[in-house]
């Protein structure tokens, strides 16, 4: 009893915080999610399921889908390109080690606003990216990149990786690589020893990697906004217009919510495949 007393004591400043800054703003955008909108702006205290209801509206499901499956993309994406190098991290380079997890935290070193308007100077039809190809190839019609869904994907996956990358370093650095040594002594050829030994070893790795790209993708505003030039609208744009240009606070606070309960659903997938995947191993 006087453990759990002393522990409730170190506790409160932290429970005390989420209270305070998570479970009372969450209540508080709960409630709205069930009023209705004011004439001019604002909320009315009427209770009603029509901000629920809108969101089966064709408009916004197509704008979740689009949230949902550039999501998942830009994962593919990043854990296509991130695996290989983590894996090369952590097995092949030791000496570079430490230069290379460098280079990859060194973007957050800079603003990620700052770092996104930088891809319009890369993009645009006068950018960067035009004025290299345009010397490589005579004749060369410069690409119409920004402002278009792929510029929005382009930047996402930019902004994202190095949340793939770190979990699948971590996960593939701890693993012992006598196993795949052992695999080949027995016959496995690298292929074979890859896939039967170091991919299901690494897959708490790329579940986490996963999580943590697909979350923040899935709500993204910021970069939808800049890359895509207010033409590529994702939910989490929907959902600022809403508190911002419409005043519209309860239907804000329902797609809010659509979107937390999304979150919550993948997060209970990647824990359910991470405990299967841990009693497969044991």
């Amino acid at each position: 009893m006087r453990h759990n007393y002393r522990l409730l004591i170190l506790l409160s400043p932290v429970l005390l915080w989420l209270f305070c800054f998570f479970f009372l703003p969450l209540i508080s955008v709960l409630i709205y999610s069930f009023v209705e909108r004011g004439t001019y702006g604002g909320i009315e205290w009427n209770f009603t399921l029509e901000n629920y209801q809108r969101l089966f509206d064709g408009l916004y499901l197509g704008t979740l889908w689009r949230s949902i499956s550039t999501a998942f993309v830009c994962t593919i994406i990043c854990l296509l390109i991130g695996y290989p190098f983590a894996y090369y991290l952590a097995y092949y380079r030791p000496k570079l080690r430490n230069v290379l997890l460098l280079l990859v935290v060194v973007p957050f070193w800079i603003n990620f606003l700052i770092r996104t308007y930088a891809w319009i100077l890369i993009l645009r039809t006068e950018g960067l990216l035009n004025s290299f190809l345009s010397i490589l190839i005579p004749g060369f019609q410069p690409l119409e990149i920004l402002n278009t869904p792929f510029a929005v994907q382009i930047g996402l996956v930019y902004g994202y990786l190095p949340f793939m990358i770190l979990p699948l370093y971590a996960a593939l650095e701890q693993m012992d690589f006598s196993l795949i040594d052992a695999a080949k002594d027995l016959g496995a050829s690298p292929r074979h020893a890859f896939w039967h030994v170091t991919l299901p070893l690494s897959i708490p790795g790329i579940l986490a990697g996963s999580m943590l790209v697909f979350i923040p993708t899935v709500g993204a505003f910021l970069t939808p906004d800049i890359l895509g030039g207010g033409k590529v609208s994702f939910v989490g744009n929907v959902i600022e217009r809403q508190f911002k240009t419409a005043r519209d606070f309860p239907f804000g606070a329902a797609l809010s919510f659509m979107l937390m309960a999304i979150v919550l659903a993948g997060t209970v997938l990647y824990f359910r495949v991470l405990q299967d995947s841990e009693s497969a191993e044991t």
